[in-house]
């Protein structure tokens, strides 16, 4: 932002709040930042110190000193249960629910900071974390989705996480997580590569790209499900790589979104079909989610050397929305049994 210093405001712009009309002059930049800026004083109109509602009359000049300069987050302990599936004296390995953060955003205001997020539950039951990440991601090695549940590893000390880390980049540890997903997946197993790389249009989205970082997904179909909501497939995947947004992406390339995933094509609210003498109204289900849970890991202890074998089942709401569907899969079989109809 600190190479457009000066601007013109149109008579066509007359009305508009001034943190409304920088946001859509400098689309690279957040409407929270620029509110940010604002109240630091870095932005003038007609040579005077603005706020953020002022109403432009059209035809002033603005002024941009600089780039705002948030404080520096810092994560806070906060009494929050956790799941905790392992723990030892190097590392820990907690069953995240969907919602919850993994750690706070850099550009997340003073209200959000660092709140309600899994670093926060980890300060409070831990304690003592590895710092390699930072006061804002201590202890967190890889993340998880918002809206993704299940096993994330957490490093006690410096010495386990850079053993973590690089067992991770060395493909050493084995991720597994389950997805319904739209549509009937034919083969009954596949691989997907795919590199993944930020979307140049829409920033919050990843896709697939030849430029990207290289990605591999391998998929299993557990089961193969038509209801009167539409036809989905619940399968296993297994990632050898651990890209932003990967599964979603990937899935939804091959023209199966994760059910739940409106930011790749899933849906948000599924419709059912009445019968044809029916009078009501079509029954609708919302999950309220992204349906994707990391399920299993396997890795060998960074420290001991001791195998581990780690578990998740499907939380209440997967499991229920599944039941709803008419779903046979259990626990059982979505950790290794198959089912395919």
């Amino acid at each position: 932002m600190s190479e457009l210093r000066l601007l013109h405001v149109p008579p066509e712009a007359a009305g508009q709040r001034l943190d409304v009309f920088l946001t859509a002059q400098l689309e690279t930049v957040s409407r929270s930042r620029l509110q940010m800026l604002i109240g630091q004083g870095g932005v003038l109109v007609g040579g005077e110190p603005a706020k953020p509602r002022l109403k432009l009359r059209g035809g002033e000049q603005i002024q941009i000193l600089g780039d705002p300069h948030p404080a520096p987050l810092k994560a806070t302990p906060e009494d929050i249960p956790l799941d905790v599936v392992y723990e030892d004296a190097d590392l820990a390995v907690v069953n995240k629910p969907a919602g919850m953060m993994v750690h706070a955003g850099s550009g997340q205001n003073e209200d959000a900071r660092s709140r309600g997020t899994l670093v926060n539950a980890l300060l409070h039951r831990f304690k003592d974390l590895s710092s390699t990440g930072g006061e804002l991601r201590p202890g967190i090695v890889h993340r998880l989705d918002k809206a993704t549940s299940g096993l994330i590893v957490v490093a006690k000390n410096d010495r386990a996480h850079a053993a973590l880390g690089a067992m991770f980049a060395g493909r050493m540890i084995q991720k597994t997580y389950i997805a319904l997903v739209h549509g009937t997946v034919e083969r009954a197993k596949d691989s997907i590569r795919a590199s993944v790389s930020r979307d140049p249009v829409r920033r919050t989205r990843m896709t697939t790209n030849k430029s990207g970082r290289s990605a591999v997904s391998h998929y299993e179909v557990i089961e193969r499900l038509a209801t009167p909501y539409g036809r989905f497939t619940l399968v296993r995947v297994r990632i050898e790589t651990g890209r932003t947004h990967q599964i979603r992406v990937h899935m939804a390339s091959i023209g199966h979104p994760v059910v739940g995933d409106t930011l790749y094509g899933g849906a948000g609210q599924l419709t059912g079909q009445p019968g044809s003498a029916s009078k009501e109204p079509p029954e609708r289900i919302r999950l309220g989610r992204n349906f994707l849970h990391a399920a299993r890991l396997e890795f060998t202890h960074p420290i001991s050397a001791k195998p581990l074998v780690l578990e998740a089942p499907l939380p209440e709401e997967l499991a229920g929305f599944l039941a709803r569907l008419g779903s046979a899969a259990n626990d059982k079989t979505t950790h290794g049994q198959q089912i395919r109809r």
